[in-house]
């Protein structure tokens, strides 16, 4: 197949929505229709061991939630599709905001009966400056919600989308008895074994024929109906074009956990859904079609495989073909590296791959030359932009609680570090290390991990910060920033990378050094 040809069948695409909206069962479901497994997995249930297919490490078992980016791949229709699916937890979400960086459009789950929740809101602003282009998803149709034109408004006001209904449910909860499936005027009867069985579609062009009484029963025909009809005169058509540009969001109903409704989102997913697009680095736009290999690390997950204390650097290769064994250039250590295995995946199972595309996500096995952000190419001197850190919200001292284990746990931090679930910060006063979060969960989650995959336990302390800001001096020998060292030298701390960040008690105290020292910038991102 030719180059073009496999960058036209590619589409990789990111999962997110608030906890609990059911992103992991429809990743799964996604996953069924595609063949990629035989059987889901029942998420929420422990008397089946099995576990979602996507939530693949041992904690993300236990709480019933997604800890970090899994991505899957799958061959549907002769498309190939790479699914990363996220966390809804806010307390992840810095894994989200980097991994919708290297996604080319994106599926919003929402709840029926809860609506649009705050974790949604973020996540979709995000897509919004991006100009993502996003299909909204609307699931758990079997349970009782809201009505399915409360639920677009609200979906339009709250998330400032513009919306146009592909399928519309008829009935809910109890009285659900399918959905209309507006995209290929088909209708889908719901039934309760749906679990086990593909629903078929009954084509039906005309709504306003005899037999849709006849399937659905007379009551809910004609509310179907009148419902169409006030579909067709308040929602624009949908226009391909205008969804690619981010202005327009087409709406699924379904229920994922049922198999129903998923199959009508998959359908209409890989007609519209954009391929992969080019993206902009910091000296020009890079095309996908472009011969020469580029591609930038979104991600970095230590001990995929706790046996081997392996390290995986998720990489999105952006232009031309990645092959293994040829070297390519590290550009931030400006060194070329070469690589034997590359990965593709599936959850958490690997397989090595020859060559791979644009919109392909690759794993590279990484002894520790990786950070976020990094970008590999065949010479050229380009950075990828657009992959920050975030000033963390909580801040603990950490210690190490065995004595003996110490060089465990001076490795265990530095390789979860890397993985950028937290951010380290070293005292520049003391040497005291400080652990910084963007949510309060991540500490439960780092301090499990040291002990299950490295051997090392810690305990945390209490520190009083509300903002780590990164600082930069116009001018590193001026008097003002001396000046400002001293005064400050308590609160001074470096990062993983050496860069200087000043740990504020509170945001009068960033004005007021702000104020007093203009030529000192702080920032909250690392990325400035």
């Amino acid at each position: 197949m030719s180059f073009l040809k496999e960058i036209q069948r590619r589409r990789t695409f990111g999962i997110i929505s608030h906890p609990d909206a059911g992103k992991t069962t429809l990743t799964e479901k996604l996953l069924l229709f595609g063949g990629a497994i035989q059987e889901a997995g029942a998420v929420k249930s422990n008397k089946i061991k099995k576990g979602a297919t996507s939530d693949f490490m041992e904690i993300e078992r236990q709480r019933g939630i997604s800890v970090a980016t899994s991505v899957l791949a799958f061959i549907y229709k002769n498309k190939k599709i790479n699914i990363l699916d996220t966390p809804g937890h806010k307390d992840f979400a810095e894994d989200t905001f980097r991994t919708l960086t290297a996604v080319d459009s994106v599926i919003v789950v929402i709840d029926v009966a809860k609506g649009v929740e705050e974790q949604t809101e973020k996540l979709v602003e995000v897509c919004r400056m991006r100009n993502i282009p996003m299909i909204v998803f609307i699931n758990k149709l079997d349970r009782e919600g809201k009505d399915a034109f409360d639920l677009l408004d609200e979906v339009e006001q709250k998330l400032g989308l513009t919306v146009t209904p592909l399928s519309f449910p008829i009935g809910m909860g109890y009285d659900f008895k399918g959905i209309y499936n507006i995209w290929e005027k088909k209708l889908n009867l719901y039934s309760g074994d749906n679990k086990q069985n593909i629903s078929k579609g009954i084509e039906f062009d005309d709504v306003n024929n005899p037999e849709l009484d006849k399937q659905v029963g007379k009551n809910a025909a004609t509310k179907l109906r009148e419902e169409l009809e006030l579909v067709y005169e308040v929602y624009p058509d949908f226009d391909r074009e205008t969804y690619l540009k981010g202005n327009l969001q087409p709406v699924f109903f379904g229920s994922a956990l049922n198999n129903f409704g998923v199959k009508e989102l998959l359908d209409c997913f890989i007609e519209i859904a954009p391929s992969p697009q080019p993206k902009m680095s910091d000296t020009r736009l890079v095309e996908p079609t472009e011969n020469t290999m580029t591609g930038f690390v979104f991600k970095i997950h230590a001990n995929m495989d706790p046996k081997h204390r392996d390290r995986l650097a998720f990489v999105k290769i952006v232009s031309g073909t990645f092959k293994r064994n040829v070297n390519y250039l590290h550009v931030r250590h400006n060194k070329t590296l070469k690589f034997s295995s590359p990965n593709a995946f599936f959850a958490e199972k690997k397989e090595i791959v020859d060559e791979s595309f644009p919109g392909d996500i690759v794993g590279l096995h990484d002894t520790g030359n990786f950070k976020i952000g990094d970008t590999l190419t065949e010479g050229e001197l380009l950075n990828f932009k657009g992959i920050p850190s975030f000033s963390p919200e909580h801040f603990r001292y950490v210690n190490n609680a065995d004595p003996l284990k110490a060089k465990q746990l001076t490795k265990g931090l530095d390789q979860l570090m890397d993985e950028g679930v937290a951010q380290l910060f070293t005292l520049e006063m003391n040497g005291r290390k400080i652990i910084g979060t963007v949510g309060a969960l991540q500490y439960e989650v780092i301090q499990y991990r040291l002990e299950h995959e490295y051997g090392a336990k810690c305990t945390y302390e209490n520190l009083n910060v509300h903002k780590a800001c990164w600082v930069e001096p116009e001018d590193f020998k001026n008097a003002e920033f001396a000046d400002f060292k001293r005064v400050k030298q308590r609160y001074l701390a470096t990062d993983k990378q050496g860069q200087l960040v000043f740990l504020a008690d509170s945001a009068f105290t960033i004005q007021m050094t702000q104020d007093k020292y203009p030529t000192v910038k702080l920032h909250y991102t690392s990325e400035f």
